[in-house]
């Protein structure tokens, strides 16, 4: 079996950043153009609960697409959430979590895309959430290379199928991090002048 990939450093990050949200963020814009930050909040919410009972192919959770509504915000977010990223990514490390077939979103998954496609998400809006409150993203090297080799598989120059807006180009030299964010079609520079 080789080394399963571990969400703990990027689920962390991302607990640490909701921690630091005031209410009157909630209504700001994010790098991820269809949510304000409090509707990307309850969409991370969402996720952990849906990938966690994906690790555990535990059907009960995941048949749904995702949320994304920050009316639907309950009052204890800050401390639920953070919890929730935290047990999704010790549902991940249990090998069993990453064999077989599981689903998320409705959609069937093999444990291992799925497992990658947790790991996305927890890099992905940790940066859009950081980006979009001014706070610091320091996305761990093994998570960045895990999250680029996924999503360089599936990106592509006109958008792909849902998951992500057409690439925006960086240049040779960019950062894993600048990399991995262009090939997910957001503006590394976001805010963009």
């Amino acid at each position: 079996m080789t080394d399963l990939t571990d969400l703990g450093p990027a689920a962390g990050q991302l607990a640490d950043l909701l921690a630091n949200i005031a209410d009157e963020q909630l209504t700001a814009p994010t790098p991820c153009a269809a949510y304000t930050l409090g509707d990307l909040i309850d969409h991370v919410g969402g996720l952990s609960l849906a990938f966690t009972a994906a690790a555990a192919k535990d059907f009960s959770l995941t048949g749904a697409g995702p949320s994304g509504d920050a009316a639907r915000l309950p009052d204890d977010w800050r401390t639920t959430f953070p919890a929730r990223l935290i047990a999704l990514a010790e549902a991940w490390r249990d090998p069993s979590a990453w064999e077989g077939m599981t689903q998320a979103g409705g959609v069937q998954l093999p444990g291992p895309v799925a497992g990658n496609v947790a790991m996305n998400e927890l890099v992905v809006h940790g940066w859009d959430i950081a980006k979009a409150t001014g706070q610091p993203f320091r996305g761990d090297p093994a998570s960045l290379a895990a999250c680029l080799e996924f999503v360089s598989m599936a990106a592509t120059e006109e958008g792909s199928d849902g998951l992500f807006d057409p690439i925006v180009k960086v240049p040779d030299d960019a950062t894993t991090l600048d990399k991995l964010i262009g090939l997910t079609g957001r503006n590394p520079a976001w805010p963009a002048e």
